[in-house]
């Protein structure tokens, strides 16, 4: 990758400006965490078991934890690491949350956490081949994010993702007995999950609003979860859709007061427990007010772009 500053008609390349040590793109990241990765903070460098993790995180639209390691060297193995964390995580849940109501303000129990979604991102100013295939599988509980800091004070992230036609892990006989009950217990959720148990006619409806929502921006991305299927701008969700046998369910993640809804069709949930992110919920089953829902979800679109 080059890039050129544009001065006149001349092009003046700027160069990469390499982080010298590993703790420079730590403590960057760190102090980024939410705009990032959309993530909420809970420790840097908790120690467990002669284990160091660099920063621990939580997932809010997953109820999850999350693991980051930095890296600025090309010499670690992703998968031994991976594991090892994950591993280490299933086996001290009390521990875990301990650490998080200890350093955050809000509180968690046993039961809020999702322990099937939790993962691991490695960040790093370079992969190789060999850890890029090595993770290229579709639901692999792992994340490889480049970063590169150029001399003109810009920062490039860029997520690695597997193809569209990568195979699942469960296609490969796995014969560690760790990583075998990682797997029982950890599930990377995708589409197909959410659409294999509703009808024709609710998969086509789906297929209209998601053609709607990634034509908004090329920075929209999918995010399925264990119950919702998650749209999000720079990381930040902006809307849930979970799937029903023969309707579908939309949640808006606006706070009360924010989504411009002059027909009513969406209803207030702030004060109820739902699913998904943000105060709008709403119910459909049909493509009678399509355009019209449409109009609502390009208002949280907006709002998180902005």
């Amino acid at each position: 990758m080059f890039l050129y500053k544009i001065t006149e008609d001349k092009l003046d390349e700027i160069k990469e400006k390499p982080f010298l040590k590993e703790i420079e793109l730590h403590k960057l990241c760190e102090r980024n965490l939410e705009q990032i990765f959309g993530l909420q903070f809970v420790k840097r460098e908790f120690l467990l078991n002669n284990f160091r993790i660099d920063t621990l995180a939580f997932d809010k639209t997953t109820n999850a934890f999350v693991i980051i390691e930095y890296k600025n060297t090309k010499n670690f193995s992703v998968i031994d690491q991976g594991y090892a964390y994950l591993s280490l995580m299933l086996n001290h849940k009390a521990d875990f949350i301990l650490e998080y109501n200890e350093n955050c303000k809000s509180t968690l129990k046993r039961g809020e956490v999702d322990w099937s979604q939790s993962r691991v991102i490695f960040v790093s100013p370079m992969f190789s081949n060999y850890q890029q295939e090595a993770v290229n599988f579709k639901d692999l509980p792992f994340e490889l994010w480049e970063v590169k800091r150029f001399d003109n004070d810009t920062l490039y992230f860029n997520p690695i993702k597997a193809p569209k036609n990568a195979q699942s892990i469960q296609t490969v006989q796995i014969t560690n007995a760790v990583v075998q009950g990682i797997h029982k217990e950890i599930k990377v959720y995708s589409e197909e999950d959410q659409l294999a148990a509703v009808n024709d006619e609710i998969k086509e409806l789906y297929a209209q609003i998601r053609s709607y929502i990634l034509g908004l921006d090329d920075l929209i991305d999918i995010k399925p979860k264990k119950l919702e299927i998650g749209f999000r701008y720079n990381q930040k969700i902006f809307l849930d859709i979970h799937l029903q046998k023969k309707a579908i369910k939309l949640w808006f993640n606006l706070r009360q007061g924010e989504l411009d809804d002059p027909k009513k069709l969406t209803k207030n949930v702030k004060e109820t427990g739902h699913w998904g992110n943000g105060d709008y919920e709403l119910h459909f089953s049909n493509d009678e007010n399509i355009e019209y829902i449409f109009s609502l979800i390009k208002q949280a679109y907006k709002k998180k772009r902005s």
